[in-house]
């Protein structure tokens, strides 16, 4: 059988290094390469044109939501698995919407990990069973109290990385210099994606963006 080859995405060196060392054990899989953030991802996605990435959520600059959106615009065939510590349902639907094919924990069995990346090169998706319960539940509370999800569907691609941007403490000039964008273009996005969202300041912002998983709060 053909060999799965991987891209590896996480900011912790020790992580990659240990998903890496565990995977080479697997005579099928094949890890081609290793990212520390969201937008070396995209860069090795391109290099590499990898079967499946394996990417964390919580990463600097751009995050692993927002990686996998634009992975999935890009190569729309290409498999996603998210690998990561969070399993609140706010995460994996918000996830999900961005096109990944599966979610598994961090705290799962090196078995689960290589199962998910074989079940979702198939072209099955794949949750981890704690997580199958956790969107269960929250999909039925929403129907139980008519509560929508805001989700990023009203902002732009550029919307979306100014706003993690923002909440990671960057200023309008940083963002200006990040993006290869000026900073009255970086201020009119701000402007445009609080006004969507409902947000007044920048302490609402880095409180959005942690609640919908777009940064991590512990980095």
């Amino acid at each position: 059988m053909p060999e799965i080859r991987v891209l590896l995405a996480d900011d912790h060196t020790i992580v990659r290094k240990g998903l890496r060392a565990l995977l080479d054990r697997e005579t099928r899989i094949k890890v081609v390469d290793e990212a520390g953030d969201g937008r070396e991802t995209i860069q090795k996605v391109k290099q590499h044109l990898p079967d499946v990435v394996v990417m964390d959520i919580g990463m600097p600059n751009l995050n692993g939501i927002e990686a996998t959106r634009q992975i999935k615009k890009r190569f729309p065939n290409m498999k996603v698995l998210i690998l990561t510590m969070h399993a609140s349902e706010e995460y994996v639907s918000a996830i999900l919407d961005a096109g990944a094919s599966g979610y598994v924990l961090k705290q799962a069995a090196p078995a689960e990990l290589v199962s998910a990346i074989e079940t979702i090169h198939k072209g099955d998706s794949f949750l981890s069973p704690s997580i199958c319960t956790k969107v269960i539940q929250g999909f039925k509370q929403r129907i139980d109290t008519g509560k929508k999800r805001i989700s990023f569907d009203s902002l732009t691609e550029r919307e979306r990385e100014v706003l993690q941007l923002i909440a990671e403490g960057k200023t309008t000039s940083e963002i200006a210099d990040l993006l290869f964008i000026s900073p009255k273009t970086a201020e009119v996005h701000r402007s445009h994606l609080m006004e969507k969202l409902g947000l007044h300041n920048t302490a609402e912002v880095v409180r959005y963006a942690i609640r919908k998983g777009i940064i991590d709060p512990e980095l």
